[in-house]
């Protein structure tokens, strides 16, 4: 049997040179694989005809604990591992191979699963009451699911940035390409054994088409990827099933903390038009906090290509939940855009442009940033005030924007 302790789940950036990295603090992982298989009839005729295989669709829950990395954000952003600020917009084109790989409870390597291409269609971050444990949830959207086994049970990815125009081979012998078993016989090596070559030229990433002008080839011979047209600095990536094993699997992450609770997160809500932010913009007896980002993806194939060749967003939203218990009317002055010695609350009059920070730091002595998002622009939608027999009253103000910048430097963060 598998036990989720030998579930290791690991993710390989795609279109950028972030190095694959494990999955740490999983707390729940979810991929669903709908075959999206339609069941065809005729007229004069009983039964069924058969079934169009039409292209899978893949969605990927994943729910961590909250623990003050800005690793996993950078991956599935595709960027560089000293990278200090992402944005709404790297979510647009960034695109990671999730897998994880499987040991049975005799220590027998089964395999691994696999699910490439995955992109982001969204993420939550939740602190569910003042004593709750934050948590972090992500959801991914692709089209394919592998389980590598028997003779190829390994995932395997290597780098190689160009010293030079000759310098146009990448050797992959240490651990050698297997074979695509659905691959044509008639197919060249560089179909039936390489996944993807990635080239990375000046910032930007594109996927190379094997065995064109421009593109790579592969001699299964000498276990090298020939690059057409390489440039002095060009980074690139190459993706396969193998029989050997990577020289990691999972590397325990005993350096972070396990989990981080709410006490160590600090909350700030201001209209930039007073001239803040500022530390007067602490939010106080809040009791709840939820962000969660929605991408409306626009992920594009062609006719005559089952896989997708472009990747994009049509519209991004951010919906923010505060909650609070109710007494004080500091989260509504400051949704008004009024100070404490104004007499009227009138929520017709409510800022359009309210901006939310929250900040993680290591402890609740908050002497060390972890990270922290930024969201400006925001603008109230609900304010629900509801009463309850034997309960103290509570207030949730609901806002909505469409950017987000999440960053572990604090001037990205308003400099509090």
């Amino acid at each position: 049997m598998l036990h989720a302790s030998k579930f290791q789940p690991r993710i390989f950036p795609i279109f950028g040179n972030g190095v694959p990295a494990e999955i740490d603090r999983a707390q729940g992982i979810d991929p669903t694989g709908t075959l999206n298989r339609q069941k065809l009839n005729e007229i004069g005729r009983v039964g069924t005809v058969g079934y169009i295989k039409k292209t899978p669709s893949i969605t990927y829950r994943l729910t961590q604990t909250e623990y003050g990395s800005f690793e996993f954000w950078r991956k599935i952003a595709n960027v560089g591992d000293a990278e200090t600020t992402i944005t709404q917009e790297d979510f647009k084109t960034a695109a990671f191979d999730i897998c994880a790989f499987l040991t049975d409870d005799n220590s027998t390597f089964l395999g691994t699963l696999l699910y490439p291409n995955m992109r982001t269609a969204g993420f939550s971050l939740n602190i569910g009451n003042p004593d709750a444990t934050i948590e972090r949830t992500f959801n991914f959207v692709g089209e394919q699911a592998y389980t590598l086994k028997g003779a190829a049970p390994y995932y395997i990815s290597v780098d190689k940035t160009v010293a030079s125009s000759g310098d146009n081979t990448i050797d992959v012998s240490t651990r050698a390409p297997a074979i695509d078993p659905d691959a044509a016989v008639s197919a060249t090596d560089a179909v039936k054994y390489i996944a993807r070559v990635v080239q990375i030229r000046s910032g930007v990433a594109v996927e190379l088409n094997p065995d064109v002008s421009g593109g790579f080839t592969y001699s299964n011979a000498t276990k090298l990827v020939t690059v057409d047209g390489v440039l002095p600095t060009d980074f690139y990536r190459v993706f396969f099933a193998s029989a050997s094993a990577p020289a990691t699997l999972f590397t325990n992450n005993d350096t972070d903390v396990a989990g981080l609770n709410a006490d160590v997160a600090s909350i700030y809500l201001y209209v930039p038009g007073s001239g803040k932010p500022s530390s007067d913009d602490y939010l106080y007896r809040l009791q709840s906090v939820s962000i969660d980002g929605a991408f409306t993806r626009n992920d594009l194939k062609e006719i005559g290509n089952k896989n997708v060749v472009l990747r994009g967003v049509n519209e991004t939203k951010m919906s923010v939940k505060l909650g609070e218990i109710m007494g004080v009317m500091t989260m509504d002055e400051v949704l008004r855009g009024v100070g404490s010695t104004f007499t009227k609350i009138d929520i017709s009059k409510m800022s359009d442009n309210v901006t939310l920070i929250v900040k993680f730091f290591e402890d609740n002595t908050k002497a060390t940033l972890k990270y922290g998002m930024y969201l400006p622009a925001l603008s109230p939608t609900d304010i629900a005030q509801g009463a309850a027999s034997n309960q103290y009253v509570k207030k949730d103000a609901t806002l909505e924007g469409e950017t987000i910048t999440i960053s572990t430097d604090n001037t990205e963060l308003g400099n509090i």
